[in-house]
Order: structure tokens, then sequence, then C-alpha cells
């Protein structure tokens, strides 16, 4: 007996190898869609996992730094860290006051420069996460559709060969239903690592609101008077 999996690449063959042309570009869509979600669990994986661990690096280089100057040129060891580039946009304004007049005047402008680096940053680790839940979202009622397209047509089919049996309308059926299969195979994977990354931004963005916090803090203790 064949196995699950055996027998929906039959049908994905068999559906390739017919003429008809909604099931398949159902099925292309949902490829490409797969293609594309799967391209981008791939990439945020790997840039969430760098974004973590050099988050790590840079808090340990700023808790032993013993002036932030120095600490901001060497910025570019720490470009892959969400906290590095907070830092950098506090820094520029908290800068900025010093030089002009000795000391740090408005608190206020340096929090709005953090808070601006924050949306940025979580921002851009959010990028393409919207297709995951558009794949999520989508595929599974695009798959429906191929399935109660292709079961309409097996029902006119056997309307027109007179033969009322399993065994003359299966394999319609059959061909229709790869379309739900290739729809929750789409969605599914999608619709765990949206919801993983977003648990993962958001540990970030916790941790980039503490950042500011203590930013701010040893700020007003070195440059205020």
């Amino acid at each position: 007996m064949a196995s699950p999996l055996a027998l929906i690449q039959i049908n994905i063959l068999n559906l390739i190898s017919t003429e008809k042309p909604i099931p398949l570009a159902v099925l292309i869509l949902l490829v490409i869609f797969s293609v594309l979600s799967w391209t981008v669990i791939f990439s945020k994986w790997s840039s969430l996992k760098k974004a973590r661990t050099a988050d790590l690096n840079f808090l340990r280089a700023f808790h032993k730094a013993r002036e932030l100057g120095s600490l901001a040129l060497a910025g570019e060891q720490f470009k892959d860290a969400p906290l590095a580039y907070v830092f950098g946009t506090g820094y520029e304004e908290v800068d900025r006051q010093v030089k002009l007049a000795g000391r740090l005047r408005n608190k206020t402008a340096v929090e709005r420069m953090l808070q601006l680096g924050i949306s940025q940053e979580t921002s851009r680790l959010e990028a393409r996460m919207n297709l995951l839940a558009t794949t999520a979202t989508v595929t599974p009622f695009i798959g429906l559709f191929g399935t109660v397209w292709g079961i309409i047509e097996a029902f006119n089919a056997l309307s027109f060969s007179g033969a009322a049996s399993l065994r003359a309308v299966g394999p319609g059926i059959a061909d229709a239903l790869v379309a739900t299969a290739m729809g929750l195979f789409a969605a599914i994977p999608s619709a765990i690592f949206y919801n993983h990354f977003g648990h993962t931004v958001k540990q970030i963005g916790v941790r980039m609101d503490e950042f500011a916090l203590e930013f701010m803090n040893l700020t007003e203790r070195t440059y205020e008077e």
C-alpha cells in the first residue's frame, strides 16, 4: 500500500500532466507561497539569532566600557546588534548636547531619539514577517478553492459518464484534495514560525526598552551637573 506522501506526489504529477488550468494555477500559486515563506523563515531565523548573540556581546562591552565615546567608535563591531543601533541614536544626541553646552541639557530629546531607534529596529526585525502571516491566512482558502473546483469537475465528469461509482469519481476527488494538502503544507509552518518570530522580536523589544532606561541613567550620572 502506498504511503500518503507517495499518493500526494502521484496526484501532483497527475495534475501537472493533465490539462487542468485552474487546479494547476492553484497548485503553482501554493508552491510559490510555500517557497517564499520558507525563504523568509530561514532568513529570519538566521538574522534573529545573529541579533540576539550580538546584543549579548554588546551588553558585555557596554557594561565594561569606561566611557561611551569609545563604545560609539566600536559600533561597526556590533552592527548586527539592535541595542548598538539604539545606543548610537541616543549617543548622537547626547554628544551633540555635550559639545554645545558642556553637559546634558535636554533629557527628553535623548529619550525621543532612543524611542526612535527602538521603533526603527523593531520595524527592521519585523520586516517580511507579514508574508508569513499572509501565507498562514490565505493559503488554506486557496487550497480549499482548488479542492472545491476539483470536486465540481469530478462530479461533472461523473454526470456525463453515467457510471455512478466510487471508482469513477475517486481519482478526481483525490486530485482535488491535493490542493487542500498543499495549502496546509504552506500555512502550518508559516503560522508556527510567525508566532515564534513574533515572540522573539517582542523579547528583543523589551530588552531595548530596558537598555534605554539603563542608558539614560548612565548619561545622567556622567554628563549632568
